[in-house]
């Protein structure tokens, strides 16, 4: 089982990115990317504002290559959260930003638990 500081560190981290950059990958670089794929439940009837918690910070977070947010169609309360990210590292650096923590502690009170969580390496894709 995940312990909530870090879930909550990377769910902050996926509550921060709005907008997904589009995923391109150079030559040799599926090599180093490193996924995520969350699942958050939001405290009943605040699903809508951790969403948008979550979509408005992701300028903030360099080295994402993709941050989808998506709603459960089965929960009303339940959001999945799939990163991409260069490297580890950088998952990791962008939970530094003050407008990340800012957003992490926006969220923190919205947020009535954790689903699964699961490491990836993201090895390629469609689109």
């Amino acid at each position: 089982m995940i312990e909530r500081r870090e879930f909550i560190g990377t769910a902050a981290l996926a509550l921060l990115a709005g907008a997904a950059p589009a995923l391109a990958m150079g030559e040799g670089m599926e090599d180093a990317l490193y996924g995520l794929i969350g699942q958050l439940q939001a405290a009943p009837g605040k699903r809508a504002e951790l969403v948008a918690i979550l979509r408005e910070a992701s300028a903030a977070m360099e080295g994402n290559l993709l941050y989808l947010v998506a709603e459960d169609l089965g929960d009303p309360d339940a959001i999945w959260i799939t990163e991409v990210w260069r490297t580890r590292e950088d998952h990791l650096a962008s939970l530094k930003p003050a407008a990340v923590q800012a957003a992490i502690a926006r969220a923190r009170p919205l947020i009535a638990g954790f689903g699964v969580r699961a490491e990836t390496a993201p090895v390629g894709y469609a689109g």
